[in-house]
Protein backbone atom coordinates (compact mmCIF):
# COMPACT_ATOMS: atom_id res chain seq x y z
CA UNK A 1 0.00 0.00 0.00
CA UNK A 2 2.72 2.39 0.86
CA UNK A 3 5.04 1.40 -1.86
CA UNK A 4 1.96 2.42 -4.55
CA UNK A 5 1.11 5.54 -2.65
CA UNK A 6 5.11 6.55 -2.71
CA UNK A 7 4.91 5.88 -6.46
CA UNK A 8 1.95 8.06 -6.98
CA UNK A 9 3.38 11.18 -5.38
CA UNK A 10 6.52 10.20 -7.55
CA UNK A 11 4.34 10.27 -10.67
CA UNK A 12 2.64 13.34 -9.78
CA UNK A 13 6.02 15.10 -8.81
CA UNK A 14 7.07 14.30 -12.47
CA UNK A 15 3.97 16.22 -13.96
CA UNK A 16 4.21 19.41 -14.73
CA UNK A 17 0.86 21.90 -14.56
CA UNK A 18 -0.24 24.58 -17.03
CA UNK A 19 -0.13 26.88 -13.92
CA UNK A 20 3.74 26.49 -13.58
CA UNK A 21 4.11 26.71 -17.54
CA UNK A 22 2.73 29.94 -17.37
CA UNK A 23 4.30 30.87 -14.40
CA UNK A 24 7.63 30.17 -16.31
CA UNK A 25 6.54 31.86 -19.55
CA UNK A 26 5.40 35.31 -17.59
CA UNK A 27 9.35 34.93 -16.57
CA UNK A 28 10.65 34.26 -20.09
CA UNK A 29 8.62 37.31 -21.28
CA UNK A 30 10.25 39.55 -18.97
CA UNK A 31 14.11 38.85 -19.34
CA UNK A 32 14.74 41.50 -22.29
CA UNK A 33 14.34 43.70 -19.26
CA UNK A 34 16.17 41.30 -16.04
CA UNK A 35 19.99 41.61 -15.28
CA UNK A 36 22.09 39.26 -14.40
CA UNK A 37 22.90 38.26 -10.79
CA UNK A 38 25.76 39.68 -9.19
CA UNK A 39 28.68 37.22 -10.32
CA UNK A 40 28.19 36.74 -13.44
CA UNK A 41 31.48 36.88 -15.61
CA UNK A 42 32.57 40.34 -16.79
CA UNK A 43 33.33 39.11 -20.19
CA UNK A 44 30.21 38.37 -21.13
CA UNK A 45 29.08 41.68 -21.82
CA UNK A 46 30.94 42.25 -24.34
CA UNK A 47 30.47 39.16 -26.04
CA UNK A 48 26.84 39.17 -25.78
CA UNK A 49 26.86 42.85 -27.40
CA UNK A 50 29.00 41.26 -30.54
CA UNK A 51 26.83 38.34 -30.45
CA UNK A 52 23.67 40.47 -30.90
CA UNK A 53 25.13 41.76 -34.42
CA UNK A 54 23.38 40.67 -37.32
CA UNK A 55 26.79 40.19 -38.97
CA UNK A 56 29.70 39.93 -36.07
CA UNK A 57 33.28 40.10 -36.68
CA UNK A 58 33.79 36.36 -35.70
CA UNK A 59 31.79 33.81 -36.78
CA UNK A 60 28.99 33.00 -34.65
CA UNK A 61 29.81 30.02 -33.40
CA UNK A 62 32.96 31.01 -32.16
CA UNK A 63 31.39 33.31 -29.58
CA UNK A 64 28.96 31.33 -28.54
CA UNK A 65 31.49 28.92 -27.95
CA UNK A 66 33.23 31.48 -25.75
CA UNK A 67 30.16 32.21 -23.90
CA UNK A 68 29.67 28.42 -23.15
CA UNK A 69 33.09 28.20 -21.59
CA UNK A 70 32.43 31.23 -19.34
CA UNK A 71 29.26 29.57 -18.49
CA UNK A 72 30.99 26.29 -18.13
CA UNK A 73 34.01 27.42 -15.62
CA UNK A 74 34.18 28.05 -12.04
CA UNK A 75 36.52 29.57 -9.62
CA UNK A 76 36.41 26.60 -7.73
CA UNK A 77 39.05 23.63 -9.45
CA UNK A 78 36.76 20.95 -8.05
CA UNK A 79 33.31 22.28 -9.02
CA UNK A 80 35.20 22.81 -12.54
CA UNK A 81 36.12 19.23 -12.19
CA UNK A 82 32.83 17.66 -11.17
CA UNK A 83 31.21 19.83 -14.17
CA UNK A 84 33.25 18.16 -16.83
CA UNK A 85 32.66 14.71 -14.87
CA UNK A 86 29.08 15.54 -15.28
CA UNK A 87 29.42 16.37 -18.98
CA UNK A 88 31.06 13.41 -19.80
CA UNK A 89 28.76 11.06 -17.88
CA UNK A 90 26.15 12.49 -20.05
CA UNK A 91 27.30 12.56 -23.25
CA UNK A 92 27.83 9.15 -22.31
CA UNK A 93 24.26 8.76 -21.57
CA UNK A 94 25.12 8.01 -17.91
CA UNK A 95 22.29 9.70 -16.55
CA UNK A 96 22.33 7.86 -13.11
CA UNK A 97 25.93 9.25 -12.53
CA UNK A 98 25.65 12.60 -14.04
CA UNK A 99 22.54 13.50 -11.40
CA UNK A 100 24.07 13.11 -8.01
CA UNK A 101 27.34 15.19 -9.18
CA UNK A 102 24.79 17.78 -10.66
CA UNK A 103 22.59 17.39 -7.04
CA UNK A 104 25.70 18.20 -5.62
CA UNK A 105 27.17 20.55 -7.42
CA UNK A 106 23.19 23.11 -7.35
CA UNK A 107 23.92 22.18 -3.10
CA UNK A 108 27.39 23.69 -3.23
CA UNK A 109 27.18 26.52 -5.74
CA UNK A 110 23.82 27.88 -6.06
CA UNK A 111 24.67 30.51 -7.40
CA UNK A 112 26.43 29.04 -10.73
CA UNK A 113 23.82 29.21 -13.64
CA UNK A 114 25.87 26.44 -15.24
CA UNK A 115 25.15 23.95 -12.68
CA UNK A 116 21.27 24.73 -12.73
CA UNK A 117 21.22 24.44 -16.76
CA UNK A 118 22.87 20.78 -16.84
CA UNK A 119 20.99 19.21 -14.76
CA UNK A 120 17.68 20.90 -16.27
CA UNK A 121 18.81 19.48 -19.47
CA UNK A 122 19.31 16.29 -17.89
CA UNK A 123 15.78 16.11 -16.65
CA UNK A 124 14.23 17.42 -19.68
CA UNK A 125 15.98 14.13 -21.25
CA UNK A 126 14.96 12.37 -18.97
CA UNK A 127 11.10 13.52 -19.27
CA UNK A 128 11.18 15.01 -15.82
CA UNK A 129 9.62 18.15 -17.02
CA UNK A 130 8.60 19.58 -13.77
CA UNK A 131 12.05 18.74 -12.58
CA UNK A 132 13.60 20.76 -15.63
CA UNK A 133 11.31 23.94 -15.26
CA UNK A 134 12.26 24.58 -11.51
CA UNK A 135 15.76 24.36 -12.83
CA UNK A 136 15.17 26.35 -15.77
CA UNK A 137 13.66 29.23 -14.04
CA UNK A 138 16.58 29.04 -11.17
CA UNK A 139 19.04 29.22 -14.44
CA UNK A 140 17.35 32.24 -15.53
CA UNK A 141 16.96 34.57 -12.53
CA UNK A 142 20.94 34.05 -12.32
CA UNK A 143 21.76 34.62 -15.99
CA UNK A 144 18.71 36.20 -17.74
CA UNK A 145 20.93 36.02 -21.18
CA UNK A 146 21.18 31.87 -21.20
CA UNK A 147 19.70 31.17 -24.52
CA UNK A 148 20.12 27.47 -24.06
CA UNK A 149 17.61 27.56 -20.95
CA UNK A 150 15.42 29.49 -22.80
CA UNK A 151 15.50 27.27 -25.46
CA UNK A 152 14.57 24.27 -23.53
CA UNK A 153 11.86 26.15 -21.64
CA UNK A 154 10.52 26.55 -25.69
CA UNK A 155 10.67 22.63 -25.76
CA UNK A 156 8.91 21.93 -23.05
CA UNK A 157 6.41 24.06 -24.33
CA UNK A 158 6.29 22.23 -27.81
CA UNK A 159 5.88 18.48 -25.39
CA UNK A 160 2.94 19.53 -23.20
CA UNK A 161 1.64 21.62 -27.03
CA UNK A 162 1.78 24.76 -26.16
CA UNK A 163 2.65 26.00 -29.45
CA UNK A 164 2.15 29.63 -29.42
CA UNK A 165 4.04 29.82 -26.21
CA UNK A 166 6.80 27.95 -27.52
CA UNK A 167 7.05 30.41 -30.66
CA UNK A 168 7.20 33.25 -28.49
CA UNK A 169 9.86 31.77 -26.46
CA UNK A 170 11.67 30.65 -29.12
CA UNK A 171 11.65 34.55 -30.43
CA UNK A 172 12.91 35.76 -26.99
CA UNK A 173 16.06 32.85 -27.75
CA UNK A 174 16.89 34.73 -31.20
CA UNK A 175 16.31 38.19 -29.07
CA UNK A 176 19.33 36.98 -27.13
CA UNK A 177 21.48 35.10 -29.89
CA UNK A 178 20.14 35.63 -33.30
CA UNK A 179 21.96 33.16 -34.95
CA UNK A 180 19.94 30.09 -33.48
CA UNK A 181 18.94 29.52 -37.04
CA UNK A 182 17.21 26.08 -35.92
CA UNK A 183 14.86 28.37 -33.66
CA UNK A 184 14.20 30.03 -36.81
CA UNK A 185 13.45 26.88 -38.48
CA UNK A 186 11.07 25.64 -35.35
CA UNK A 187 9.15 29.01 -35.83
CA UNK A 188 8.34 28.42 -39.12
CA UNK A 189 7.10 25.03 -38.68
CA UNK A 190 4.75 25.99 -35.94
CA UNK A 191 3.45 28.68 -37.89
CA UNK A 192 2.97 26.47 -41.29
CA UNK A 193 1.31 23.63 -39.47
CA UNK A 194 -2.74 23.64 -39.04
CA UNK A 195 -2.34 22.37 -35.78
CA UNK A 196 0.94 23.11 -34.33
CA UNK A 197 2.01 19.80 -34.82
CA UNK A 198 5.69 20.00 -35.95
CA UNK A 199 6.87 18.08 -39.20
Amino acid sequence: MSTRIDLAQDHARRIITPARIDEVFALVMELPRRIPAPGQPRRLESLFRELGHAQPMRHPDEIEDLIWAHWIAHGDAGASGSMAMAIDAMGAGAFDLALPVLDDLVESFPEWSEAWNKRGTLHFVEKRDAAAVDDIERVLRLEPRHFGAVSGFGQVCLRHGRFAEARAVFQVALGINPHLEGLREAISEIGESDRGVLH
